[in-house]
């Protein structure tokens, strides 16, 4: 699948933004605050941005706790010059909003999300159904399978996990991942290390790290203590960076996959 979407929904501008209608219900809050009740939000793509982003029409976005921003991002999103920053509460926060330069787009106002950059409304719901980090991409497809594939996971030599009984979850874009359950993980070479993450398409995720001196990054394993509905199935099981680890299925040895998670060269 192209980085992309290319579907006949899918329209560009001449600023090489990708925007497509959805028809969610998308709300985003600030606190308690209801700052955007949406019922035609748009997804838009940037261009080198892999995952999307929500613009909203004027008209249901709470733009009376708008202000022109006093320091704005110029030049950030696609070249935007029209920033905003968000009163409510009584904090302000810089650069929460701006409109793309395009003139599809000229009447619609994006948001930052916390989640994925550390400011602007920290609650968004699709429907009824918290989501996390970005838009879910209806382009993307996740699916978590079990299996009876034979699984081994090493780290420097050493085997970390053996399982004949994975669940395998396929990502659109990403490498193939297997979570193992906790019975066939060597438990005693992890430690909890109090990181995690959140994914629109997943949940949340706990990590932990290999004990002792080896030569691979903190935070390599991690598991789902409560997913989303629709991957159920990987529900407090462990799965391993293949970009770090050595995984073997079924007596054959995986390549190392080379992605954004990789922190050395594989």
């Amino acid at each position: 699948m192209p980085p992309y979407p290319t579907a006949p929904t899918v329209r560009a501008t001449r600023e090489g933004l990708l925007w497509e209608p959805s028809e969610r219900w998308v709300r985003g809050r600030k606190g308690d605050l209801t700052v955007v009740d949406s019922r035609h939000p748009v997804l838009v793509w940037e261009p080198g941005v892999p995952v999307p982003l929500y613009a909203f029409p004027r008209a249901e976005v709470r733009a009376d706790l708008l202000r022109p921003a006093r320091n704005p991002a110029t030049g950030t999103h696609t070249g935007s010059q029209v920033f905003y920053d968000l009163e409510a509460g009584g904090e302000t926060v810089e650069n929460a909003a701006w409109t793309f330069p395009a003139a599809d787009l000229a009447d619609h106002i994006a948001f930052e999300w916390f989640r994925r950059v550390g400011r602007g409304l920290d609650h968004w719901y699709e429907e009824e159904e918290e989501i996390f980090v970005h838009p879910r991409d209806p382009h993307k497809r996740v699916d978590a399978i079990p299996s009876s594939r034979h699984v081994v996971v090493e780290i420097d030599g050493t085997v970390v996990a053996d399982t004949r009984r994975p669940v395998l979850l396929f990502e659109t874009g990403l490498p193939t991942r297997y979570y193992v359950p906790r019975e066939d993980v060597r438990l005693d070479l992890l430690e909890p290390t109090g990181h995690s993450t959140g994914c629109p398409y997943k949940g949340t995720a706990a990590y932990w790290s290999c004990r002792g001196e080896r030569d691979v990054p903190p935070n390599i394993v991690w598991s789902y203590p409560e997913p989303l509905p629709a991957v159920g199935g990987i529900k407090g099981l462990l799965a391993f960076y293949n970009e770090e680890v050595d995984i073997t299925v079924d007596g054959e040895r995986l390549e190392r996959p080379v992605t954004h998670f990789g922190s050395r060269p594989v």
